[in-house]
């Protein structure tokens, strides 16, 4: 989630058309939570989920009807959603190992009866990227916002700084592309062996 920057449909247009004239097209990478200048989600459908939070949807269309009404450019525009999530082709070597070092902590957990927590990554301080994993309670995380730090974003907003670079890059290292058979991904066909039971039998 971006810190809360204004929308500016003036200088928003202005960056279009200066990217444009420069390279001859232009990418825009949104967030849903652009809010306009009174605080309001320029996406906001004017629903809550079960938590009470601001459904959000569609900033991008917006923003592509803005660029293509204001200039009349052929705009095109995609919503990563689950294609983003499920493209394990796409993952990083960093992302693959830490997601298994997330799913064998988890199950440790639970071979333990640890309850009300969940594995985390912690980032450890210094030059080099390191990092290990640490249990957090689900008191102090779920359903709680993180905000990346402003110094992340430019001052005009449109862009990242060398310190979100930074901190960014070591995470999209390394290429772990998974084994392929017939022109798809040979993926790993789980077992599903029970683990022993620990809850006593229970009727209502």
């Amino acid at each position: 989630m971006f810190p809360e920057v204004v929308f500016d449909e003036e200088k928003f247009l202005k960056k279009v058309r200066e990217s444009v004239s420069r390279h001859g097209y232009c990418v825009i990478v949104a967030s849903e939570g652009v809010r306009q200048k009174d605080g309001s989600f320029i996406s906001d459908k004017n629903s809550r989920d079960a938590f009470g939070h601001v459904q959000l949807g569609g900033a991008v269309p917006i923003l592509a009807d803005l660029v293509k009404n204001s200039f009349d450019y052929k705009c095109h525009w995609a919503v990563a959603d689950y294609l983003q999530r499920s493209a394990r082709h796409l993952a990083s070597e960093t992302d693959v190992e830490q997601a298994y070092a997330l799913g064998q902590a988890a199950v440790k957990l639970a071979e333990k009866n640890r309850n009300s927590v969940m594995p985390v990554i912690k980032r450890v301080p210094g030059k080099s990227y390191k990092w290990r994993i640490q249990e957090a309670p689900l008191g102090k995380v779920a359903n709680i916002e993180r905000k990346i730090p402003k110094s992340f974003i430019s001052k005009d907003g449109y862009g990242i700084t060398n310190r979100a670079r930074d901190y960014l890059l070591p995470l999209i290292l390394g290429e772990a592309y998974p084994p392929y058979k017939g022109g798809l991904p040979d993926y790993v066909s789980l077992k599903n062996v029970l683990v022993s039971k620990k809850l006593p039998d229970f009727s209502i």
